[in-house]
């Protein structure tokens, strides 16, 4: 009893610890109104609009202050993202899944730096075509098949940009973030399939963390060139040919296993080195064939893997587990756009919506630290629950709100607002149109 209220009291403390970092060194200015807008959004209920979030008791100024904390409020990412990469345990092998989501704004003629993107589609089961902004998104999921998968870097695509480009500069910030000169530890990004091609493995291959990505399965890859030169002609850059659809020209595989897992069944791995694509024969990486549920009568179709190791290489079974842990970065975005308001508000400058990402991100992570400390209130229609989901602590969070306190000052009384200026001219704002991106004419061989 004595362990489980030590336990307890030092979860509360880092916790309350992690609010001062918050208040101190990552809210740079109007961190006040930035605190309290942070705190009604994790005590809010189902709210219509932006502005109901200065309803809540813990916001203590007025509805106007909601929008004046994201206009002139600063935050810093640079900070942000170092706190978050420190709460990681530095031992042991931690997964950080890699995918992007989009913000869409359909109406929004004035928001610079939309483009047009893909976006799932409940209604047909597919992915239907919007406008708005983009994010990479590089979490951190610390368990598997679990809905928790807390961001470590969040940023907004510029037109110009592809989702690649800005995923790699996440990940080598986080490798240096994370500096680990005795290799106590390893790091591994999952990510889905539009990051399994060279343009992502071949920048991995210099870092020490390790990458692992779906692939297609119409995938044609090759093998290292014959050792032995016969002199004619320029030398050989590809070896034998290796199509995911045909069998024929697989090789024996440099690993097989066969195993019984307590959600897959029975599990049949394979695993070939030292292939790569048509385009690039220099960025090799390994390809891992997994069969699942061979024990029924019509299988699922197989996963191909793409895998770059780190400082330390693993075996097959254990690198074909890494790949459970990018799930939980799919419900997490859903929860950020639902239960905490992160696709609601309307702003009319990017900016803003950086910045209001970047406080929902703060509040995901205090979800997750007070996940020990809140003890399940489920409605009559819900079933109890052990392991918390995101959704069921942000529903017990106020009963334990009051024990963290609120380093936020109280807001300071001040005169009528004189109003617009007379004589001042008003402009109109100036409207910008969703960039079309075009595929690159490169064709994944």
């Amino acid at each position: 009893m004595q362990t489980k209220q030590t336990s307890t009291t030092q979860q509360l403390n880092k916790i309350i610890e992690f609010r001062q970092r918050i208040y101190g060194e990552i809210l740079i200015k109007g961190r006040d109104a930035q605190f309290e807008l942070l705190d009604a959004m994790l005590n809010s209920g189902k709210i219509g609009c932006f502005a109901e979030l200065s309803q809540n008791p813990v916001f203590r100024r007025q509805w106007n202050s909601v929008y004046k904390a994201i206009e002139e409020g600063d935050i810093s990412t640079y900070w942000q993202e170092r706190y978050f990469t420190k709460q990681v345990p530095q031992k042991g092998i931690q997964v950080y899944p890699l995918d992007t989501t989009v913000w869409p704004h359909p109406q929004a003629r004035t928001l610079m730096g939309q483009v047009y993107a893909s976006s799932p589609t409940k209604a047909i089961k597919k992915h239907s075509i919007v406008q708005g902004h983009q994010y990479s998104m590089l979490t951190w999921s610390p368990e598997v098949r679990q809905s928790w998968s807390l961001t470590i870097s969040n940023q907004r695509l510029k037109p110009e940009q592809s989702a690649i480009e800005v995923g790699l500069g996440q990940i080598k910030a986080l490798c240096q973030g994370r500096k680990d000169p005795l290799k106590q530890g390893l790091d591994v990004i999952v990510a889905d399939g539009h990051y399994g091609n060279h343009h992502f493995f071949g920048p991995l291959q210099e870092l020490p963390c390790a990458g692992l990505a779906r692939l297609r399965r119409d995938r044609v890859l090759y093998g290292p060139p014959p050792p032995v030169y016969s002199g004619r002609g320029r030398p050989p850059v590809h070896g034998q040919r290796f199509a995911f659809k045909e069998a024929d020209t697989w090789p024996e595989p440099d690993e097989l296993v066969e195993l019984t897992h307590p959600r897959w069944g029975q599990v049949r791995l394979r695993r070939w080195n030292n292939l790569h694509a048509k385009q690039e024969a220099t960025v090799s990486f390994s390809v891992i064939l997994a069969e699942v549920h061979l024990e029924r009568d019509k299988p699922p179709k197989p996963l191909w893997l793409g895998y770059v190791p780190g400082h330390t290489d693993h075996s097959v079974e254990v690198v074909w587990s890494w790949f459970d842990y990018r799930w939980p970065i799919e419900p997490s975005i859903r929860f950020r756009k639902q239960s905490l308001y992160w696709t609601l508000p309307q702003f009319q400058d990017s900016d803003r919506c950086d910045r209001w990402s970047h406080l929902v991100d703060l509040a995901y992570w205090q979800l997750f630290l007070a996940r020990p400390l809140v003890q399940d209130q489920p409605l009559p229609w819900q079933k109890p629950q052990t392991n918390l989901t995101p959704h069921r602590v942000k529903q017990s969070f106020d009963s334990i709100f009051s024990q963290f306190g609120t380093p936020a000052h109280p807001p300071q009384t001040r005169r009528k607002s004189p109003g617009w200026p007379t004589g001042r001219p008003r402009t109109k704002p100036q409207r910008y149109k969703p960039v079309r991106r075009g595929k690159k004419a490169v064709t994944l061989a």
